[in-house]
This record gives C-alpha cells, sequence and structure tokens, in this order.
C-alpha cells in the first residue's frame, strides 16, 4: 500500500477524479493533487482530506513537492490529447513531453519514490489497413502514427521503461487506455452524432473498442495501490462496429470515401469533425482492438462496463433524441431475416 500519493493533473477529469477516490482510502496518509491550474470548486470538494498544490510539473521546483513530502507513489494523469485553449501544438508538447521528461527525472532522484503511474493511450498502436485484429502490449504501430497526441505518448512511454530500467526498485505500470466515453465526458464525442446523417468511411466498418470514464478512473486508482510494473491494455469486453454504433445512437449512416471524409466531411459537420484530432480521423477509419489479458491475469483489474454498455451510457449522458428508433431497425431486421429463412426453408 502507498502511504503518500502524488496525484498530476488534478485540476482534470481524471487526475481530479483519481484524487477524490484515493482521498477515500483511509490507509494512504496523504494524497497530494498537483496542477499549474486550480481545480473548479465541486472537484476540489470532492478531493476531501487531498492536499492541492498549485505547481507546473515543468519546473524543476516540482522536486521540492516530491522530495519534501516522501511522496512514494507518482500518477501521471496530466497528458494533453489536444492543444490547450488558445494555444498551439508546441504548447501541447511543452506540457506533454517535457513536462513528463522532469516529473520523471524527479522521480528517478527520489528516493522514497517506489511506484510511478502513467495514463497513456491505445492511440501509440496507430491505425493502418495491415492492423491486426487484437493488439498485444508487445505490438507496436504497423504504420507510425501521424498524431501528435500519439507521438507525444510514444516519446512519454519511453521515458517510463527508462526510469525503469535506471531504478528497477520502481514499479513503472504504463496503462494505455481504449478511446473512453461516458455521460461525463460526452460535451466533445457526442457532437459527431448529433447530426441525423452521420459521415462514415466508404467500404470501411471500424471495428471499436471502448472504456467507461469509471473503470478509466478505476484502473488509475488500482495501479496506484500496487500494480506491478509493465504495460497493459484496458478496455472493456466486447466491440462494436461504427455502423452499430451510429444505429444505437438512433442516427442514418451517411457513408462517404474517405478523402471526402477527411475534407468535405469536416467541412460539412462544421467544428464538431475539424476539431477531430488525426488519432479520431484513423479510429474512425480503421478502428482498433486490444488484448486485455494480461489486464487480467498480471494487474487484476476487471472493467465493470462492456464496450456497448460503455457506449449506450455515453448516448444517455449525450441526451441525444433518435431520429431513426433502434428498437424499429431491429425489429425490421429481425422479420427479414425471417422471410428470407421462411423462403430458403431454414425454418424447416
Amino acid at each position: 500500500m502507498p502511504d503518500v500519493v502524488m496525484v498530476t493533473g488534478a485540476a482534470r477529469f481524471f487526475g481530479g477524479n483519481v484524487v477524490s477516490r484515493l482521498a477515500q482510502d483511509e490507509r494512504i496518509s496523504r494524497v497530494i493533487a498537483v496542477d499549474s491550474l486550480t481545480p473548479r470548486p465541486e472537484l476540489r470538494r470532492r478531493m476531501g482530506r487531498a492536499e492541492f498544490i498549485r505547481a507546473d510539473i515543468r519546473n524543476p521546483l516540482i522536486r521540492k513537492v516530491v522530495a519534501g513530502n516522501d511522496v512514494d507513489t507518482v500518477v501521471h494523469a496530466a497528458v494533453l490529447s489536444h492543444p490547450p485553449a488558445g494555444g498551439s501544438r508546441a504548447a501541447m508538447k511543452d506540457l506533454n513531453v517535457l513536462g513528463a521528461m522532469q516529473l520523471f527525472a524527479v522521480c528517478q532522484k527520489a528516493p522514497t519514490v517506489r511506484r510511478v503511474v502513467l495514463r497513456s493511450s491505445s492511440a501509440v498502436y496507430g491505425g493502418s489497413a495491415k492492423d491486426p485484429a487484437k493488439f498485444t502490449e508487445e505490438m507496436g504501430a504497423r504504420t507510425p502514427p501521424s498524431g501528435a497526441f500519439a507521438r507525444d505518448m510514444i516519446e512519454i512511454e519511453g521515458f517510463v521503461r527508462g526510469l525503469a530500467r535506471r531504478r528497477p526498485d520502481i514499479a513503472a505500470p504504463i496503462l494505455r487506455f481504449a478511446p473512453i466515453v461516458g455521460p461525463r465526458l460526452a460535451g466533445r464525442g457526442a457532437q459527431f452524432l448529433r447530426s441525423p446523417l452521420t459521415p462514415t468511411v466508404l467500404g470501411r466498418d471500424a471495428r471499436m473498442q471502448m472504456l467507461h470514464e469509471e473503470d478509466a478512473v478505476a484502473a488509475l486508482v488500482h495501479a496506484a495501490l500496487g500494480a506491478p510494473g509493465g504495460t497493459f491494455n484496458i478496455a472493456g469486453d466486447g466491440a462494436l462496429a461504427l455502423s452499430q454504433a451510429v444505429r444505437r445512437a438512433g442516427r442514418v449512416a451517411m457513408p462517404v470515401p474517405w478523402g471526402l471524409f477527411r475534407t468535405i466531411g469536416r467541412t460539412l459537420m462544421g467544428p464538431v469533425m475539424r476539431d477531430f484530432s488525426a488519432e479520431q480521423l484513423d479510429y474512425f477509419h480503421f478502428g482498433c482492438g486490444l488484448d486485455t489479458t494480461r489486464m487480467r491475469t498480471e494487474l487484476g483489474f476487471e472493467p465493470r462496463w462492456t464496450t456497448v454498455q460503455a457506449f449506450d451510457d455515453f448516448i444517455g449522458g449525450a441526451a441525444l433524441r433518435p431520429v431513426v428508433d433502434p428498437t424499429w431497425i431491429d425489429a425490421a431486421e429481425n422479420k427479414l431475416l425471417g422471410l428470407i429463412g421462411a423462403g430458403t426453408g431454414a425454418n424447416t
């Protein structure tokens, strides 16, 4: 069990909720929440007894926070998938890569640190037509990812593995999350499904695996409490084709060629698709399947939500009114299949 836990990115969704969960565990002596931003009042209240320190992990002074409080466990949740508001790609890389480099350098020199947990992403696997049905943790991207976030995470993971080599006494679990969905994260992703006609890629039906927001927080907490070192894919059971997701949201798919999906499709959907990162566009094109055997056998973590359940909860939180009732489509499909079966003598 950890004694003093420090969580970065505490003013954001994942960091703040991890702090809240850890602060409720009486076996942990102290929980230190760190961010360069001040948490919203509602989030700060939920942190309970946790101590908030406003600090920038890019600043060498973060060493005083770690060493001065005898921190033994660090949860690094402060990674950005998009440039900050009003910022550029350079600012995003500065926050992600330089921040992680400084933080892990401090952890390496701190004798009290025994565990470092990294929130990573399945985006490191990229997306291409050569992808396997499921990626294991030992596999790499078949085509180098083009997205800035994926490249940042590959670099940050390298820092963590370097830390583990130089300090074998530090357990360094890397959690590669599948795309995370849920009612509290419905703002950006749900915009794609608000239009009655949802553009999809002609000739492809991306196979998607998702993770519920609650399971993502639970996995980070689980890792902080005693996970072994190593890399772990984290995703809900099952998979969902993009066409199925569109139908479950009560929308009508509008297949367009890939070139139009990236250009005209983004124009027609306005700011919704223009805000999509390269990783999101690749995901709608190819999808990504994850092998989660190691998550269960070595990490000892079991998600509560399946992929389908997570997506349905996400749609419920987005409060989307179906254009086409999914139950009507299911009934029509079943009736059609019944007629085909009767016509071929399948029921005799």
